[in-house]
């Protein structure tokens, strides 16, 4: 899948071959499409290189995000996916209480992309003190 700006999704996600991902409650178009290629994981492998973590609201925020990041590399990158406005779907979120949220979990923002025509994303990784 090409996104808005012409790269392919998992470019922009910084998904590389050889990269553990781990999607956690991903729309359907996303999660059995092979959208991703074979970068997909089931599940078996930690840590994990990327994570897409799905959240429609701040409770799925709250609930997913401390066990995704512990699932996380070192050197990995985290993103949390949120509705766009644009996209119809009723949500609590956006961008700047989602980043308030990974900071204060000690993991800092670093890259914001259309993941599609529904969800943004945020990727969070560690601090390189951290790593």
């Amino acid at each position: 899948m090409v996104g808005y700006s012409g790269t392919p999704l998992p470019k922009k996600l910084g998904i590389k071959p050889g990269h553990r991902v781990l999607l956690i409650d991903a729309p359907g178009t996303l999660a059995g499409d092979g959208v991703l290629g074979d970068h997909a994981d089931d599940g078996a492998a930690e840590p994990y290189d990327v994570i897409l973590l799905f959240c429609p609201d701040q409770a799925a925020l709250h609930a997913g995000f401390p066990p995704a990041a512990a699932r996380l590399a070192g050197n990995g990158g985290l993103w949390v996916c949120w509705p766009k406005k644009s996209s119809g779907v009723p949500t609590d979120l956006t961008e700047n209480p989602i980043r308030d949220y990974g900071l204060a979990r000690k993991l800092v923002d670093n890259k914001v992309c259309a993941v599609d025509a529904t969800w943004s994303g945020l990727r969070f990784v560690y601090r390189l003190a951290d790593r």
